[in-house]
């Protein structure tokens, strides 16, 4: 007879739990994709963990968010500004230092630094007096009880949150993150924009970092084709990106929705968990769209794509932009950034990513052709 097979390899070094793990405290402090992307890591510790209170540092955003939603995560406590690491590093660390003591009275068991390269981060969780710590660790960031390299080559981060979870005695849960969603998420998106009848496509035409942003001509063209299919238009965008909308929806088909400012976090994850489908440059809902199983269309530069970019392909496609100098001065801005904001997706051709958006509602059914 043939050998049994072995057992799949995560190909991560998992080492064993530790003991008597009653308290954890995990820092994950950053905007709506970074969170996100840690909650397959988050769910690994609350499963090698499952009788242990786990806690969250993160911005006040993820407070309102992550409060009553089912998932790993029992308590998120709001980071201040912390030097060096959700500040400047000359800021006063007054408030850090409250922090510091509250967590100290926790006497946690276990301390988890999922933040970064560490240089700042994890000497201020080391204060925190944990019996146990882990995380990431750059070549200039003081060591941790056990710690995973970090370095700025790109790397998938939801892999390298995992691999770093799995140190602490977390085998890995699974590779996607998922959201349930709460009654006061669907009304909240109910009331914003009442269903009609129609699938909803929403727009998303906005991105932290300009150079990651599409043309609006290009969604705008993209939308005009979704509406003549039957789709209901929603634009998303946050209180800071009310212009950007208003020229996008001024683009497109009368009844367009602009939701600039509209929706909360949540209500957001409520309204895309509707939608047949999202079309958006590399940004916070993606993730949040690809956590509840809403198909995805994104733009992206190559710069990103591995770090970001979905982990699964069966309900998303990525159109991805090669360029790798400004299209104003030419310098590479892999290794550096030039003083231009010019985009680095504009080359993505609108019938590259109409082929995508095609696929996508057909393999869902939503296509009336």
């Amino acid at each position: 007879m043939p050998p049994a097979p072995e057992p799949a390899a995560t190909h991560f070094d998992v080492l064993p739990r530790f003991d008597g793990v009653r308290r954890i405290a995990v820092l994950r402090a950053g905007a709506v994709g970074d969170v996100v992307v840690a909650l397959p890591a988050l769910q690994s510790l609350r499963d090698a963990y499952p009788d242990a209170h786990l806690l969250l540092l993160a911005r006040p955003w993820a407070h309102d968010f992550l409060r009553g939603r089912p998932g790993p995560v029992d308590e998120v406590l709001v980071l201040p500004a912390v030097p060096g690491v959700t500040a400047a590093p000359d800021a006063d660390g007054c408030a850090a230092d409250a922090v510091v003591a509250a967590l100290q009275s926790r006497r946690l068991d276990l301390a988890l630094q999922l933040h970064g390269g560490g240089r700042h981060s994890n000497p201020f969780v080391l204060r925190w007096g944990a019996r146990h710590t882990v995380g990431l660790r750059s070549a200039d960031a003081v060591p941790l009880e056990r710690w995973l390299h970090h370095d700025d080559e790109p790397h998938p981060e939801a892999l390298r949150l995992l691999e770093c979870a799995a140190l602490a005695g977390a085998p890995p849960a699974g590779l996607l993150p998922r959201l349930a969603l709460r009654a006061c998420d669907l009304d909240e998106a109910t009331a914003v924009v009442p269903p009609d009848g129609r699938p909803l496509a929403v727009l998303n035409p906005g991105a932290t970092d300009v150079r990651r942003r599409w043309p609006l001509a290009a969604f705008a063209e993209v939308g005009h084709a979704l509406a003549a299919r039957g789709l209901a238009l929603a634009v998303n965008g946050g209180p800071d990106e009310a212009a950007l909308t208003a020229q996008l929806t001024a683009r497109l088909p009368a009844g367009t929705r602009d939701l600039a400012g509209r929706l909360s976090v949540g209500g957001l994850t409520a309204l895309l968990a509707r939608a047949r489908l999202l079309l958006s440059n590399d940004t916070g809902p993606v993730h949040l769209a690809q956590a509840v199983g809403t198909p995805t269309v994104s733009v992206f530069w190559i710069g990103n794509l591995r770090s970001w970019g979905p982990t699964a392909v069966g309900r998303h496609r990525v159109a991805v932009s090669w360029r790798l100098h400004c299209p104003s001065c030419g310098l590479e801005n892999v290794s550096q950034r030039c003083r231009h904001d010019d985009s680095f997706v504009a080359d993505v051709t609108v019938d590259h990513v109409q082929r995508l958006v095609d696929a996508l509602l057909a393999e869902s059914g939503a296509s009336p052709h």
